[in-house]
């Protein structure tokens, strides 16, 4: 399987540059020419696997409608070579039937090799989305300097940063802020919008205003 995805990404990497209809040509003159050589080798000597070659690379490189026309154009032109290279049958139903037999197995060829070949362009596409979903995520790890004080994280080019700063920078973490019991009321009375004394009483106001909004919402 290998062997065939790095075939695989070949065909691909060049194909946007080959014209489809000189490659779809050569295809159907490969074919041509190997019908001539069944005309001139004459009936005894099949030329019947050589037929997907042509099948075989136009189903994996220009995709399964073209294949399909590659094989229908194969088995017509192995039958016109069966039949005037003398080739005669007891009876006009065997030509048809053999003619159809190799016609069926052109189109599994075709079918097969087109089926494998939007599988691994399928598994490519995969494996790319996973490779940029893979090289967007980032990790933290290691031993992060931080100030003792302040909090700030120096940066491995030796800045120091704010640690929400420095998290978002290498995460995908988004900060929100607001204040911890302990710092809430702290603020308040820097700001000296409540005493020392009444934080006690604070804290109960709050404690009853949170049970009554849990009450409240369990109703």
């Amino acid at each position: 399987m290998s062997i065939i995805r790095l075939l695989y990404k070949k065909e691909t990497a060049i194909k946007p540059k080959r014209n489809r209809a000189l490659v779809f040509s050569l295809f159907l003159v490969f074919a041509l020419l190997l019908g001539v050589t069944d005309l001139i080798t004459g009936y005894e000597l099949s030329f019947f696997a050589f037929y997907f070659l042509p099948i075989g690379l136009s189903a994996w490189i220009l995709g399964r409608g073209a294949s399909v026309i590659i094989s229908v154009w194969s088995a017509l032109v192995w039958s016109l070579a069966d039949i005037l290279s003398g080739h005669i049958h007891s009876s006009y139903y065997f030509t048809v039937w053999n003619a159809l037999i190799r016609l069926a197995s052109f189109l599994a060829i075709s079918w097969s090799i087109s089926a494998i070949a939007q599988l691994l362009s399928a598994e490519q596409k995969t494996t790319e989305t996973l490779r940029k979903s893979l090289a967007e995520i980032k990790v933290l790890h290691g031993l992060l300097p931080i100030c003792c004080q302040c909090k700030k994280i120096r940066t491995d080019q030796g800045a120091w940063q704010q640690m929400e700063q420095y998290i978002s920078t290498h995460s995908d973490t988004q900060f929100s802020h607001g204040y911890c019991p302990e710092c809430y009321k702290k603020a308040l009375v820097d700001a000296g919008l409540t005493d020392e004394s009444e934080i006690p009483d604070l804290e109960a106001t709050l404690i009853q205003s949170l049970e009554q909004r849990g009450t409240s919402t369990t109703a």
